[in-house]
C-alpha cells in the first residue's frame, strides 16, 4: 500500500487542478491527484494563436473563493513580470495560449499531482475507497472524478474516422496538408468558427472549397449580456438544482447560447474574411450552410458525400468533400476505472446521473466515503457545470464537504437577481 489519504482525484484537468490548488492551502488535508498523461495539458490540439477565452481571467482556478492565493492568475502575471503590461492592454478576455500556460504553471507548483499514473480501478472498501493504479494501491476516504469530456462523434461518421474524417479536438497535432482540397466543417460553435478561420487563412495550405455545415439556424453569437451572465452564479445553480428534470431540460435548451455560442469578435473576423473572398473572387469557394442536419455520410471517390436536411425549407441536399472536420463538441463520460461502481449509482428515469448539491454522485447504498464528480452534472446543475466560470466556487463547495466545515466562504455573495419565488408566509408579511 503506497499511502492513505483523505481525497484522491482521478484525472488532472483544469477542474481537478482547481481543487488541488485550493487544497494546497489546507495542510490538514491529505490529497493526491492522479493523471495518466506524463504532463499537464489543456486541449493542446485547439490552442490556435489569437484565440481568446470566453470568460474573464478572474475566473481562474482560485480567485473567486481565495483571492489571496499564490495560485491566482494575478500572481502568475506578477511572477512572470507581465502585470503592468497586461493591465495596459485593458482586456478581460485573454488568449487561450496564455491561460493554458497559467494552468501549466500552477500544475508545476503542486506536490499533490502524480503524472504518468493511470488509475485502473476504484473499489469501495471499509472507510472509503481503494484506488488501484500503475504504481500500487492507495486508500482514500473520498474520490473526485475529473476525467473531462470526450469528443462527440455523429453516429453516421464513426465508421469513416481516419486521416480525412476526424474530430477537431487534436487538429493542431495532425500533419495536415489540405492544399487544393474540398473541406467540410461540421459544427457551428466556437471551435467550428475557429477551424473555418484557420482554413481561410491557409494554415494547412490554400484549399479549393470550404463548406461550413451547422444544424443551428444561423451562426449565432455567444450571449455575454450582463443578466445572462448571472446564469453563471452560485445562486442560479442552487435554484436550478432544485427544479424537476423537465424544467431543467427546458432551461438547458433555452440557455444554449449563454455557454455555447461564437465570440462576436470571431464572427466579425469571419464575416469580413468571407466578404472579402466573395468581393474579390479570389481564394477558395466558400459555402455557409446553417440549418443543415447531417443525416448520413458516405464514401465518394477518394472523398465523402455529406447528406443533409435543410431545417429551414425541409429539402435534402448533398455536400461533397475530400476532408471532413467534425467540430461537434464534447460529451460527458464516466471513466472505465469506476466500472465496478456503475451498478450502485442512482439514475433518473432517463438514465441520467443523480448529482447532489455538493457534487456527490448518489449511490443506492452509500458507503463510508463520497464519490464527487466535476463536469458531470450539466443536467442537474445547469450550463455552468462544463464551463470555467464557477470552477473555483465548485472546488470550494467540494472541499468544504470533504472537511465537514466551512473553510471557504461559498455563500456570502449577495444575489442581484432573485431566482426563487418568495415563501408564501414571507410574501404575506410584506
Amino acid at each position: 500500500m503506497n499511502d492513505e489519504i483523505d481525497l484522491a482525484g482521478v484525472g488532472v484537468g483544469p477542474f481537478n487542478l482547481s481543487i488541488a490548488a485550493l487544497a494546497d492551502e489546507l495542510p490538514e488535508l491529505r490529497a493526491r491527484f492522479f493523471e495518466k498523461r506524463e504532463r499537464f495539458a489543456w486541449h493542446p490540439g485547439l490552442l490556435f494563436r489569437g484565440s481568446r477565452m470566453q470568460t474573464s481571467f478572474l475566473k481562474d482556478l482560485v480567485t473567486a473563493v481565495s483571492p489571496t492565493s499564490a495560485h491566482s492568475f494575478i500572481n502568475y502575471l506578477v511572477q512572470h513580470g507581465r502585470f503592468h503590461a497586461f493591465l495596459a492592454a485593458d482586456s478581460s478576455a485573454i488568449e487561450r495560449l496564455e491561460f493554458a500556460d497559467y494552468l501549466g504553471w500552477v500544475a508545476s507548483r503542486l506536490s499533490s499531482l502524480r503524472f504518468g499514473v493511470e488509475v485502473r480501478d476504484v473499489v469501495p472498501v471499509p472507510g472509503g475507497f481503494e484506488l488501484r493504479h500503475d504504481h500500487d494501491r492507495t486508500r482514500t476516504r473520498h474520490v473526485v472524478l475529473g476525467t473531462g469530456r470526450v469528443p462527440a462523434i455523429p453516429e453516421c461518421a464513426r465508421a469513416h474516422l481516419g486521416p480525412r474524417c476526424f474530430h477537431a479536438i487534436d487538429i493542431l497535432a495532425r500533419p495536415l496538408e489540405l492544399r487544393g482540397a474540398r473541406v467540410a466543417v461540421v459544427g457551428g460553435g466556437q471551435t467550428g468558427a475557429e477551424v473555418v478561420l484557420e482554413l481561410l487563412r491557409g494554415s494547412w495550405g490554400e484549399i479549393a472549397e470550404l463548406s461550413w455545415v451547422s444544424r443551428r439556424l444561423n451562426f449565432e453569437p455567444l450571449d455575454e449580456s450582463p443578466f445572462t451572465n448571472h446564469l453563471f452564479t452560485p445562486g442560479f445553480v442552487a435554484a436550478f438544482h432544485e427544479l424537476d428534470r423537465p424544467r431543467r431540460q427546458s432551461l438547458l435548451a433555452r440557455h444554449k447560447l449563454a455557454g455555447d455560442g461564437i465570440s462576436l469578435s470571431t464572427l466579425r473576423e469571419l464575416h469580413d474574411r468571407v466578404y472579402q473572398l466573395t468581393a474579390l473572387r479570389a481564394g477558395p469557394r466558400v459555402e455557409l450552410l446553417p440549418g443543415r442536419e447531417l443525416e448520413s455520410l458516405s464514401p465518394r471517390g477518394s472523398g465523402f458525400e455529406l447528406h443533409t436536411r435543410n431545417n429551414l425549407d425541409g429539402e435534402h441536399e448533398e455536400v461533397a468533400a475530400d476532408t471532413v472536420i467534425l467540430c461537434t463538441g464534447l460529451r460527458e463520460h464516466l471513466p472505465p476505472c469506476i466500472e465496478s461502481l456503475l451498478p450502485a449509482l442512482e439514475r433518473d428515469e432517463h438514465g441520467g446521473l443523480q448529482v447532489d448539491a455538493n457534487f456527490v454522485l448518489r449511490r443506492q447504498a452509500a458507503g463510508d466515503g463520497r464519490l464527487y464528480i466535476v463536469n458531470g452534472g450539466r443536467s442537474t446543475h445547469g450550463i455552468a457545470e462544463s464551463q470555467l466560470s464557477l470552477m473555483a466556487w465548485r472546488s470550494a463547495v467540494i472541499l468544504n464537504d470533504v472537511l465537514g466545515r466551512r473553510r471557504f466562504a461559498v455563500e456570502q455573495e449577495r444575489e442581484l437577481v432573485r431566482w426563487r419565488a418568495r415563501p408564501r408566509a414571507d410574501a404575506r408579511s410584506r
